[in-house]
């Protein structure tokens, strides 16, 4: 049975993480994502949710039925600085902790890294997994990664790759819609991207966005011209180009059974409408 659950990063400015516990409930949900947000953990830096926090988000969830599925931390645990890289292990340990405490079975997160140095990116996430490895298995919790835009592999077959060359059965791969056109660089193959990581793809993230190489590029103008930059979007489905005939159909093919997380960012005027349609109409693709 496929789990459906919701991002509230929308709801970040003004809630608190248990009030968005009661948010998810009031829409419909029976599941929460935690994104990064200041006072609970935050990009790259070290988690600062403490115990009367983590114990006010277990009321909410007790209160309201609402399991906390996973948190989503980005910390640059791939740096080929390795002062920083350590300082980032340090973050992960403490974020482990946090999700032991709120039963979380899986935490997700992306590979980071410098995409300007691949090769030394890449031997400091193995390095910094060698480390972590021990620690996610003595709490139990299971680890989905993702290619983000930016990380040192931004490919949805390289990230799949690297996913298959730590041979752990609990890390797995997260597929992300609103990231498509990055991991496809442009093809939005979306059948065939899901089809390469198979049963690796445990999570999927669900938002539309469009296709930043269309139209030779100019859909979307960076200044200064050249800046080493990325650029997409989180919009509700329709809002954008990703094959969803083809993402949903692939995912019912392959009897898909994992976590399905709305994460729709940048629409906070309409935030509970985007969020009740955006479960209606996954429910109704997925059966769940």
């Amino acid at each position: 049975m496929v789990r459906i659950a919701l991002d509230p990063a929308m709801y970040h400015a003004d809630l608190s993480v248990a009030d968005e516990v009661r948010k998810a409930a009031e829409l419909g949900y029976e599941y929460l994502e935690l994104s990064p947000r200041p006072d609970f953990f935050f990009w790259h830096r070290y988690p600062k949710a403490d115990d009367a926090e983590v114990a006010d988000v277990k009321r909410a969830c007790k209160e309201t039925g609402v399991t906390m599925q996973t948190l989503v931390p980005v910390f640059n645990w791939s740096s080929p600085d390795e002062q920083e890289r350590q300082a980032q292990v340090r973050n992960w340990r403490r974020l482990l902790e946090i999700a032991a405490e709120l039963e979380c079975p899986v935490v997700n997160s992306e590979l980071s890294g410098d995409p300007n140095d691949p090769v030394r990116s890449e031997h400091a996430f193995y390095r910094s997994m060698d480390e972590l490895a021990p620690v996610f298995e003595e709490y139990g919790i299971g680890l989905n990664l993702e290619a983000h835009p930016y990380d040192f592999a931004e490919r949805n077959d390289d990230a799949v790759h690297i996913i298959r060359g730590l041979n752990k059965r609990w890390v797995n791969y997260v597929y992300c819609a609103p990231h498509t056109f990055h991991l496809s660089d442009g093809a939005g193959d979306v059948r065939r991207m899901i089809e390469y990581a198979g049963d690796r793809v445990r999570h999927v993230h669900i938002a539309d966005c469009f296709n930043h190489r269309a139209n030779v590029g100019n859909r979307y103008i960076v200044n200064p011209p050249g800046v080493d930059a990325r650029i997409h979007q989180h919009n509700e489905i329709g809002n954008g180009e990703v094959a969803w005939d083809e993402f949903f159909g692939a995912l019912r093919d392959m009897t898909f059974d994992g976590v399905a997380t709305v994460c729709v960012f940048g629409w906070e005027e309409d935030a509970d409408g985007i969020h009740r349609r955006m479960l209606e109409r996954v429910r109704s693709e997925l059966g769940a």
